[in-house]
This record gives C-alpha cells, sequence and structure tokens, in this order.
C-alpha cells in the first residue's frame, strides 16, 4: 500500500488523529526523499491496557504509510520513574511487555516483521550513551529538568535525582536509536521540546514530533495503570470488562471526558473504519457508523443511550481481547505474568487456596504487612478529651482531602507543645472505634518499652517528608493495603507482634527495615522496643 502513496497522503496518514505535531516541514521533507523513521517507546512499569490500543493503532497507520519503526521497552526509564520497576524485576517486566505488546498488534492485524524491538539497556549503558548523559547533564538546568518530567514522571515534594535524569535519556534515544521522529502522547510535549532544545548543543539533529491526545480513563480521568478503576487490562475476563464499563462515566449527551467514547474515535474507527451501536429493534436497531463525527453528534443529541453505546464498545472490545487472552492462557506466559507482577501479599505461609490479601479481604494466613496502610501524618492540632483526662483528640493530616480525629494518650509522655506540627506514622486502615464517645479514625503508632508504660515515642519518618507518603516494608513495596482490616481476624494484632526497634532505632518487622521513598522510619531512642 505505502508504493501507492504520494509523500503527501503519507503525510496525512502518519498525522491523522493526532492532537499536535513539532515539526511538519522536516517531516515532508524527509518523505520527499525516503520513508520516515519514527520510534515509540514505552516505560515497562505497570501492566499495560487498553488504552495502549491507541499508540497501537497510529502504528498500525506508520506502517501503511511505509515508516520504518522501532518500538523501545524502556526499561531503564521504568526503574528511574521513582522506581516504579524494582531491578530485579526489570528484565522480566521487558519480556511481559514484548509479548504483550505483540500480542495486541497482532490482534489488530500489524505485521511484526516490518517492526523493530529494542530493549533501553542493550544501549543506554554503553560508554558512548553513558558519557552523552553527562555531558546532557552539564547543560540542562535542574529547572528544565523538572519541567520536561512534570507530567510524565512520578511528582514529590522531594524529588529523586533518577527523575530528574529521565527526561534528558528519552531525548537522547532520539539520536541512539537513528530517527527522524519520535512519537508519544501529548503529556510528554515538554520533553520534547527539552530535545528538541539540547540535542543541537550536542551536536546532533533535532527531531520532528508526532503526539496522541491522551484519551480519557473509564472514570473520566487520564487512563492510567496504577488506577484500577480507570483501566481495563488487557487480561481482564469477559466479565470484568463489562462490570467496568457499567461503572465508567458515560453522562448522557456528555462528549466532554467521556472514555468509552474517546475509544471509539481513537481506536475503533482508525482500525475498521466504522462502528455499529447495537440497539434493541424498538428503539430502531442496529446502525452502523462511518463517520465518527456522526457518532459523536447522535450521542451529544442523545440519539444514542449510554447503555448501548457501552454494550456496543464492550462487543468490540472483547474482540480485540480475545486472541490476547487466548496467547496468554499458555503455561509459560502464565508464570510469566504472575513472575513479573508478583503479588507481594502472598506468603510461603499462605496455605492452601490462599487468595491475594492485597485488595482488602484476603485469607488471614497471608500475614503480608503490605496488607498494613500505614502512612506519614502531620500532627494539626492537639486537644483534651472532654470526657477523659487521660485521653487526647489528635487532629493528624495523612494526605486526604479531611485530616483524621486520633484519639491517644500520647500527650500523657511527649508534651502537647513537642507534638505540635509533628510528623508521625499513622495506621490508617483500622476499623474506626469510639473511644469514651469520640470515634478514633486511625492509629498513631509509637515506640514502647515493655513494663515501662511511660517511656513512649511516636516514630519518626525520614526528613523531608509529606502527609500521605506511603509507609513500606522493604520487599514489600509494591503490595496494596486492605481497604480495611476485618477485626475479627486480627490481621493487625498478628502482624504486630513481629515489630520491633532495632539496636540502631530503625523500626522493623521480621528485621526488614520500615520505610518511605526516602529511607528509613526511625525512634528517638528506645532501642529494642516494640511498635504498636
Amino acid at each position: 500500500m505505502a508504493d501507492q502513496l504520494s509523500p503527501d497522503e503519507k503525510f496525512d496518514l502518519i498525522t491523522r488523529n493526532l492532537q499536535e505535531v513539532l515539526g511538519e516541514e522536516k517531516l515532508k521533507q524527509v518523505l520527499q526523499e525516503r520513508e520516515l523513521r519514527v520510534y515509540w517507546g514505552t516505560a515497562t512499569t505497570g501492566k499495560p491496557h487498553v488504552a495502549y490500543f491507541v499508540p497501537m493503532s497510529k502504528i498500525a497507520d506508520f506502517l501503511k504509510a511505509g515508516c520504518e519503526v522501532t518500538i523501545l521497552f524502556a526499561d531503564l526509564h521504568a526503574y528511574l520513574d521513582n522506581m516504579k520497576a524494582p531491578w530485579e524485576l526489570l528484565e522480566l517486566r521487558v519480556k511481559y511487555y514484548e509479548q504483550v505488546i505483540k500480542a495486541m498488534l497482532e490482534s489488530i492485524g500489524v505485521p511484526l516483521e516490518k517492526l523493530k524491538f529494542v530493549k533501553g539497556t542493550d544501549y543506554q549503558l554503553s560508554r558512548e550513551y553513558t558519557l552523552d548523559v553527562y555531558r546532557l547533564s552539564s547543560m540542562v538546568t535542574e529547572h528544565d529538568a523538572k519541567k520536561a518530567g512534570a507530567e510524565v514522571v512520578k511528582q514529590v515534594e522531594h524529588p529523586l535525582l533518577s527523575g530528574l535524569l529521565y527526561p534528558g535519556l528519552q531525548a537522547l534515544d532520539e539520536e541512539y536509536l537513528k530517527v527522524d521522529a519520535q512519537f508519544g502522547g501529548v503529556d510528554q510535549r515538554k520533553i520534547f521540546t527539552l530535545a528538541e532544545k539540547y540535542l543541537p548543543s550536542l551536536g546532533y539533529a533535532k527531531r520532528s514530533h508526532l503526539m496522541n491526545p491522551m484519551v480519557p480513563g473509564l472514570t473520566g480521568a487520564k487512563m492510567s495503570s496504577s488506577e484500577e478503576e480507570s483501566k481495563i487490562d488487557l487480561l481482564d475476563s469477559k466479565e470484568d470488562v463489562k462490570k467496568k464499563l457499567k461503572k465508567a462515566f458515560c453522562e448522557p449527551g456528555n462528549i466532554q471526558n467521556n472514555g468509552v467514547l474517546s475509544f471509539v474515535k481513537y481506536v475503533l474507527f482508525p482500525l475498521r473504519g466504522e462502528f455499529c451501536v447495537k440497539r434493541d429493534p424498538k428503539w430502531g436497531g442496529d446502525k452502523v457508523y462511518t463517520v465518527f463525527e456522526e457518532v459523536e453528534k447522535d450521542f451529544a443529541e442523545e440519539s444514542i443511550h449510554p447503555g448501548d453505546l457501552k454494550a456496543s464498545v464492550e462487543a468490540a472490545l472483547n474482540q480485540l481481547l480475545e486472541p490476547i487472552r487466548k496467547k496468554f492462557e499458555s503455561p509459560e506466559l502464565r508464570k510469566l505474568t504472575n513472575s513479573a507482577y508478583p503479588d507481594p501479599s502472598k506468603t510461603k505461609s499462605g496455605g492452601k487456596g490462599a487468595k491475594g490479601g492485597g485488595g482488602g479481604g484476603g485469607d488471614d494466613d497471608e500475614l503480608a504487612p503490605s496488607r498494613l496502610d500505614v502512612r506519614v501524618g502531620k500532627i494539626i492540632s492537639v486537644d483534651k478529651h472532654p470526657d477523659a483526662d487521660s485521653l487526647y483528640l489528635e487532629k493528624i493530616d495523612v494526605g486526604e482531602a479531611e485530616p483524621r480525629t486520633v484519639v491517644s494518650g500520647l500527650v500523657a509522655y511527649v508534651s502537647q507543645e513537642d507534638l505540635q506540627d509533628r510528623l508521625v506514622l499513622v495506621l490508617c486502615n483500622l476499623k474506626p472505634q469510639k473511644m469514651r464517645g469520640i470515634e478514633s479514625q486511625a492509629m498513631l503508632l509509637c515506640a514502647s518499652i515493655e513494663g515501662d508504660p511511660r517511656r513512649v515515642e511516636p516514630l519518626d519518618p525520614p526528613e523531608g517528608s509529606s502527609p500521605g507518603e506511603r509507609v513500606f516494608v522493604e520487599g514489600y513495596e509494591t503490595g496494596k493495603p486492605d481497604d480495611r482490616l476485618n477485626p475479627k481476624k486480627k490481621i493487625w494484632e498478628k502482624l504486630q507482634v513481629d515489630l520491633k526497634i532495632s539496636d540502631e532505632c530503625v523500626a522493623q518487622w521480621k528485621d526488614k527495615h520500615l520505610m518511605t521513598k526516602l529511607g528509613q522510619i526511625t525512634c528517638k531512642t528506645l532501642k529494642g522496643g516494640n511498635i504498636s
């Protein structure tokens, strides 16, 4: 097909449905001379979801236009982005991404032999690339690096140096992959403009940049691997697809931030050229659309009911997902999936028939500390309990819209002034309890010495911590806490037995450190103490 297209027709196919193109004239110039070389990169972090069909459909367009396409599995980037992928899992995540991306491309009829697949660490650890990283770091300001990654790299109050390196490495990839253009979401625009600004300073050519719009997730916000309710996983069952689409934001007549409608526009139409809305005959029967704007117009005018739109997308989506599901039924790929994305809440003592304990209500034999929702909190105020002289009310900011009320007797051992504005550790998923008529909505975690009730100290997060930051046990970084610990199963009580203070005043669970991303949890003086 590409041989029969003129340079202008190729340009139209390459740029259709894109939100923005930087360097259009350069693209046109290359297409007059030869085929365009373009790359798309994906950091191998969370599991790819159905929104990945958006770039896949554009890759199909690139190939139809005769482009030479490289897909980069950016494993080093996955680690640099706030350690979203642990170092020991990088290789497994790359293998998973390669298998699932290839399965996606096969499901939409893209010939894999026309694609080149590259792993980032195959060249990003070379002497030449490393020297270029140093050269670039001597030119890029901290302000520019942070600004460039603002919409891509996870933003925290005290960013790691790795996150500041991320945009520069992505810029260098354009040179080392020898491409004319980079393709990505419009959320990467600031990284693209950083590349355009700084690559010429290293003596490298400025590339063109092709940007897809960001497709809303099912909740109306950006579809995210880390937000379970916003996405449909590529391996979700038909039942899960139905359940998630049923909950999806799809208000009658509302065409803004409508993830269901966006999927029709950016995936189904480019791949099929038409879309069938399935309806009961009494409501007019099925209707086939060949232009997306007509679908959008009818939905805006409420000629298409949200239920009919969801049911039609469900049918089309399951057709795309079925070949992927079948491929991943093989024992080898099931093993790969479980190895690349292990459930840290499962332990060897989990017992026969154990369920994952991460999401809220796993088997009580699975005593993984990741089931505890422990966060950094900041004490906003301390007031005396109106009905108990020995109890005090602390209002503690734990990163939510409203502070939580915690009832404790800590002020009997630590002065009220010392507690004001102090950073502490808070257990947030216990069932709220009334204490002398006032509901305590969380538990303040403290170190104490058995047999000496006056020796009590709040645990201290690392310097620079912020309210709401998650506290984890090393080795259990990716586990998901229970929504609410079941008091009947005594999960907290069983885990608490192994929480201790080391001889170095470091908080531990079974000799593994309690940590935030900034470092270890400690206490001031209570070596060998308990934590409760």
